[in-house]
């Protein structure tokens, strides 16, 4: 639930004008029962000046008299357009002065990575003009030759969800035409977390393709028959008979 602008101010005002218990006031201002204690006391906002919430569109006084009628009933906020959320976005994107100079390499890496968005969906997401967006495309670009990609999300150009939305909203597009994809330009038109959660294919470096069936290991029958073929030296005795002949006398004596 939204809290009130000025929080002690209001508490202040309520706890002044009118018999809602401590509690309610607390948990409508967003502060500790003690605490709004502490402000009737005397003790907590000394010299604060109480903020009507009545006359500034935060409080009815039907919701007042449903507090001060019952103990129970917790304190509402006055329903606000600008308390939900801001309006949707009209125009180009605002970006600070102090990532501007990134936008150059984030429009790089969105034409470089996903190609199918056009030039009004990259101007949306990073704030720039449909000019620079041709002159990067056709590598134009005065500074070409400095620009490296990089992720508008992680220079903080805008979100993921705002990314992942336009690039399923190009996907659906492709799929409206019939346009037959790679499954490389299929992970490239799904969100993130779809894309992360897909099974990985198992690629084989171009260095050793033909390879395949190549394998280290042998096969122990093998071993032992080409051992036979060598001879069998099971028997130690026979691997050091000498052969027969005369023996020196040298080695006799």
């Amino acid at each position: 639930m939204g809290k009130p602008i000025m929080a002690k101010a209001t508490a202040v005002w309520l706890v002044d004008n009118t018999t809602i218990s401590f509690k309610q006031i607390a948990d409508f201002v967003g502060m500790h029962e003690l605490e709004v204690q502490g402000i009737a006391d005397g003790d907590v906002a000394t010299g604060v000046k109480g903020f009507d919430p009545i006359t500034n569109n935060q409080l009815t006084q039907e919701e007042i008299d449903k507090a001060q009628a019952s103990p129970l009933h917790k304190l509402s906020l006055k329903f606000l357009a600008a308390a939900q959320g801001e309006e949707k976005r009209r125009g180009p994107r605002y970006t600070p002065l102090s990532k501007r100079q990134d936008r150059p390499a984030s429009i790089l890496w969105l034409v470089k990575f996903h190609p199918e968005l056009s030039d009004a969906q990259v101007s949306k997401l990073v704030g720039t003009t449909k000019p620079t967006i041709q002159a990067i495309r056709e590598r134009t670009h005065w500074n070409i030759s400095n620009i490296q990609p990089i992720d508008p999300v992680a220079l903080g150009l805008c979100k993921q969800s705002e990314l992942d939305a336009m690039v399923q909203k190009a996907a659906a597009k492709k799929a409206a035409e019939g346009g037959v994809m790679s499954d490389d330009e299929r992970r490239k038109l799904v969100s993130t977390e779809q894309s992360l959660g897909m099974d990985a294919e198992p690629k084989i470096p171009s260095a050793i393709e033909g390879l395949e069936t190549f394998s280290l290991s042998t096969d122990v029958e093998e071993d032992e028959d080409a051992a036979k073929t060598d001879g069998d030296f099971a028997d130690a005795d026979s691997f050091f008979n000498l052969p027969d002949g005369d023996v020196d006398e040298d080695d006799t004596k």
